[in-house]
This record gives structure tokens, sequence and C-alpha cells, in this order.
């Protein structure tokens, strides 16, 4: 059984910053890559950045240079430093793990992030 719980989320002005945080737990393999999507209601998920078990990342260009995603291999957790957050950025921010030896994947519960101007 494996559970991913996130936390971070809140209310914050334009301009300002949060950092969620996405720990795992249960029987999951070193070799996984972690994301961070969002959801704004009506609309499809969107993802946002991907970090492999090495560190390597890719972003989405809407949070390029704004947001910064890590982990901590040592605690199974992964972290999204939002920067210079915008209204448009107010979504449900969820993380996601695949284990890539098992190949399965995992969602957390989301946590709501809410910009205003």
């Amino acid at each position: 059984q494996v559970q991913l719980v996130e936390s971070g989320g809140g209310l914050v002005q334009a301009g300002g910053s949060l950092r969620l945080s996405c720990a795992a737990s249960g029987s999951i393999s070193r070799i996984n890559t972690m994301y961070w999507y969002r959801q704004v209601p009506g609309k499809p998920r969107e993802w946002l950045v991907t970090i492999s078990s090495g560190g390597g990342t890719n972003y989405a260009e809407s949070v390029k240079g704004r947001f910064t995603i890590s982990r901590d291999n040592a605690k199974n957790t992964v972290y999204l430093q939002m920067n210079n957050l915008k209204p448009e950025d107010t979504a449900v921010y969820y993380c996601n793990l695949l284990d890539i030896v098992s190949s399965r994947d995992y969602w957390g519960q989301g946590t709501q992030v809410t910009v205003s101007s």
C-alpha cells in the first residue's frame, strides 16, 4: 500500500510564494519519477513538472522560471517551490509517483492553492 500525502497549500496574494510538499510512504522502488499536476474545475488536469530519481527535471512553460521541483530521496518527499504566484495559478495541486519497477503510479489527495489579485 502506497500513500502520498500533500501539504502546503493555502491562500496567498499575487507575487507571493508557497512551498508544497508530497511525502510518499509504502512499498516504493527507489527508481521512480515524481510529478506535479494541477487542475481547475471544468478543465483537464495540467502537467507542471517532472523529476526523476536522479534529479533530472522538466517544466511546463507556464511555470518555468517561477516553480522549482526538488526531492529528498531519503525522506521520500518531493517539493514544489512556487514563487511569483499569479491568480491563474489557482488550482488544486496534485503529486504523482510512477514506480518504474512495478509500472504502477499513485496520486496524492490534492491541495488547494488560491492566489488573490
